[in-house]
This record gives structure tokens, sequence and C-alpha cells, in this order.
């Protein structure tokens, strides 16, 4: 392989695992921390050396990737990395931080001389792992050679949208692409709900929409995890997707537009959470149209 780079991933939860393994698959050098330096740790195995700390992490990196929590918590992440940074290393940031939070990385990457590319990622637990993710991506033509290997080994596709990272173009997209996903999620939910409060055998309710517009691979996927009680590990979870929900729901209202659906996304994210679901399956906001938790 050619395009072998040294790549520091800072973050790896769910995502960002999946995404270091695969760049180590890839045959790249990956360095990774987690501020749980336990949930790093198994990395070592894939051939992936674990830092002690962000600083650590980025020394002599051609490439850092951060997929964190939110936009907070990368910029001070970079902040804890930046007495390493070189001027002119590839920022691929991929944490899902809102319109706001990316400005405010890419003044960051452009106060310490870094190339920035804001390049969330659209996928769950399963495509992360296969390499599979979307990365939807917004950056400078000029110097794309090092982040399209990175692109590749994580991803099946790439969108580019735009060669200005500071305006947030793929985060924009991604978002409107999250307040579909959590709707779907949401409706799948309280479908599920219903038919058990109704005394609806929920197979009823596929077979009827089999075949047709109403029909949904996605329906089906999140339906068994209820039904099947197999919630965790997560594809994405409860208290995550409640974070992202209100990004969208703040990125309309800044923009005028008042997100009805997605502002009731909220509510039922964060009292599933309230109920003990948050580190599970985000459908597990089923829950959150009962008084209590209650049996699937």
């Amino acid at each position: 392989m050619t395009d072998t780079l040294t790549v520091s991933v800072l973050g790896t939860g769910i995502m960002g695992a999946a995404m270091a393994r695969n760049l180590a698959r890839a045959g790249h050098t990956v360095h990774a921390w987690n501020r749980t330096r336990a949930k790093a740790e198994p990395l070592a195995d894939e051939g992936v050396e674990i830092a002690d700390s962000p600083a650590q992490a980025v020394q002599d990196a051609d490439v850092v990737l951060t997929m964190l929590y939110d936009g907070p918590a990368a910029l001070t992440t970079m902040r804890e990395a930046a007495p390493a940074l070189r001027p002119g290393t590839v920022w691929v940031q991929s944490t899902t931080a809102g319109i706001e939070g990316v400005a405010e990385l890419a003044a960051f990457a452009r106060d310490h001389g870094l190339v920035f590319y804001d390049a969330p990622v659209l996928g769950t637990r399963q495509p992360a792992e296969a390499g599979k993710l979307t990365v939807l991506a917004a950056g400078p033509t000029e110097g794309r050679e090092k982040v399209t290997p990175v692109f590749d080994a994580v991803g099946a596709r790439t969108v580019w949208s735009g060669e200005d990272g500071a305006q947030a173009g793929a985060t924009r997209l991604k978002l409107v692409a999250n307040s579909w996903v959590l709707a779907v999620t949401a409706a799948v939910g309280e479908a599920l709900a219903l038919s058990k409060a109704l005394g609806v055998d929920p197979h009823g309710f596929f077979d009827l929409v089999a075949g047709g517009p109403l029909d949904m691979g996605y329906l089906r996927a999140k339906s068994d995890l209820v039904l099947e009680d197999r919630l965790t590990p997560p594809q994405f979870a409860v208290g995550t997707a409640a974070k992202d929900a209100r990004l969208i729901v703040r990125a309309g209202a800044e923009n005028g537009v008042r997100l009805d659906v997605a502002e009731a996304t909220v509510a039922r994210m964060e009292r599933a959470a309230a109920q003990g679901h948050a580190d599970e399956d985000m459908v597990a906001a089923y829950f959150a149209s009962f008084d209590e938790k209650t049996d699937s």
C-alpha cells in the first residue's frame, strides 16, 4: 500500500473504535486515545497504539480524526492535544457537533494552522464495524489526497459538500439526515407501543404494510431489537440520539424553522434516558410511551 498514513483517533466509543480498527486493517499506523482508557485498550490487539493523552496520540500524526460526544468535548480534547499538533496536520472532525460547534472547531483549526475537514458520518455500529459508513465531507480540495485513504478505510461512500469545512456544509446535511432517522425511530417505538396497548400483534402490522410504500427495512430491524430484547449493545444510544435531536431543534430555531417532531423526539429520548435506557439502542425510546419500564 502506498498511501499509508499515521492517523490519530481521538475518541473510541462505538464509532471511533470501529473506525480505528478499520484504519489499522487498511494498513495505516493508528494511535488512539479515549478519556476512559479501558475502552481503547482492546484496540491494541488490532495493532493500534494506545496513548495516555491527546497530546501523546497526535505526535507525528498525518491526520487527526475526532469522534467524540459533542462539540465541546472535541474542542476540549484538541486543546489538550495542542502542544503536540504540527501546523499543516489534517484534522478530520467527525463528531456530530452542530453548526455553531463546527464553527468553533474550525476557528481552533485556523488558529493552530490545521487543515480542517468537517466530516460527520452516517451509519451505526454495524456499518461502522464493516467499514461501510457514508462520510459527509467538506474541506479544501488541496489536501484531499491525505483524507481520501482515511475515508476509504472507514466508509463505503464519500459525499462532498463544499470546499470550506468552516461553513459546516457536511454537518448541515448530517443534521437533515439525522432528523429523518430520529423521526422514523420515534415512530417505530410509538407504533410498537400502540400495538401493545391495543392488543395488536405487531407482526400483523408488518404483514399489512409488507412490500408497499409504507414498508421499510429500518422499521423491521429496529422493531426486532425491541421485540427480541436486543437493545444492548446499542447500534446508536438513546443518550447520544437525544443530544443529536437537540442540535437539530436548535439548528431549526436559529434558521426560522419550528421542528415539532424533532422537539417531541427530544422529549421522548430524554424521558427514556431518565428511565434508565440512555445506554441502550435509540429505539428504546419505545419505553417512553409508558410511565415505567415495561416488558416489550
